[in-house]
């Protein structure tokens, strides 16, 4: 706590603004077998239906890492939902 302002992290910001957690599963082939898939398990904060943070990371993928994709498949939450926040003008002091 800076004076009396409290510090919020980097993540409810993102998710007070519509991010929600996105879990993408990559399955991608083996540089030098190229029969085998190996997985890799990618979480961001992305906002839903676009995935620009995903859609980003891909295209790095395939530019930069020499295992081809094989498939994605993606999973999404807002953790925080309109109904959900409310503002509320006061404080409570537990002893």
């Amino acid at each position: 706590m800076v004076g009396n302002e409290f510090q919020v992290s980097n993540e409810f910001r993102l998710q007070m603004q519509g991010f929600g957690l996105t879990t993408a599963e990559i399955h991608y082939r083996l540089p030098d077998y190229r029969d085998l898939l190996q997985l890799f398990i990618w979480q961001q904060y992305d906002i839903a239906p676009d995935f620009p943070t995903l859609k980003h990371f891909l295209e790095f993928w395939e530019r930069e890492i020499e295992g081809p994709l094989h498939s994605v498949r993606v999973a999404h939450h807002r953790l925080i939902q309109p109904s959900e926040w409310r503002a509320v003008d006061g404080v409570i002091t537990l002893q």
